[in-house]
């Protein structure tokens, strides 16, 4: 039977509430996260509230009154829960289509265990089909623009500001056989927040949504 994007999308999401048990959630940002979001509204009586990685995400949980917290007030969470532009079998993930990636992965590093939700058009051997994301201090866009160039891609700059005031260069014509590597090495480029290239804290948990139900993949 063939679904929509959507609808893995919603299949996802429902199979990742199985994880959520009790305590503080993280959550991620994008459409599959927004997903995700509509599902925890169906269990909040069973947990404290949420982290959101994004004042979208934040605001979207408001509205189904389910309580956010600053991460700061937050010591541990047992899960985030988000989607990916790009995941690999080694649960190398490419993120940052939606913007958030420096507060996804801030929240990411926190939680112990990070569920990764997403469609199988997702699923990929190689990173760097998608755009990656970079989060740059505006004063250094130039700058960064021209290191990345070095690095083998064509950076673009985004029309967009982050939630913490910054740019994002989408960096195009990358092949990274090594994201660990290329994550390191861009975030030493003077101006960059971070990347989004999430290698060094990979997903441990893989839901990946198909036309054949939705498959559990574990790190």
């Amino acid at each position: 039977m063939a679904f929509t994007q959507d609808e893995l999308k919603q299949q996802v999401a429902k199979a990742a509430i199985e994880y959520v048990k009790s305590g503080i959630i993280g959550v991620g940002t994008g459409s599959t996260a927004n997903y995700f979001i509509d599902e925890l509204a169906k269990v909040k009586h069973k947990i404290e509230g949420a982290v959101a990685s994004s004042e979208a995400s934040a605001n979207r949980l408001r509205k189904h009154g389910i309580e956010v917290f600053d991460l700061n007030s937050v010591n541990s969470m047992d899960i985030y829960v988000d989607g990916a532009d790009e995941i690999t079998e080694h649960m190398h993930m490419l993120k940052g289509g939606g913007g958030a990636l420096t507060r996804e992965k801030i929240v990411a590093a926190v939680a112990k265990t990070f569920i990764c939700i997403c469609d199988e058009t997702k699923y990929v051997p190689v990173l760097g089909k998608f755009p990656l994301p970079v989060d740059v201090l505006p004063i250094a866009k130039s700058y960064v623009a021209r290191e990345l160039t070095k690095l083998g891609g064509q950076p673009q700059l985004r029309n967009f500001t982050t939630d913490n005031g910054n740019v994002i260069l989408d960096v195009h014509g990358l092949v990274i056989n090594d994201p660990i590597a290329m994550e390191t090495t861009i975030n030493q480029i003077v101006g960059v927040v971070t990347n989004g290239l999430f290698a060094k804290r990979p997903a441990n948990i893989l839901l990946l949504a198909t036309h054949d139900g939705v498959k559990t993949i574990k790190k």
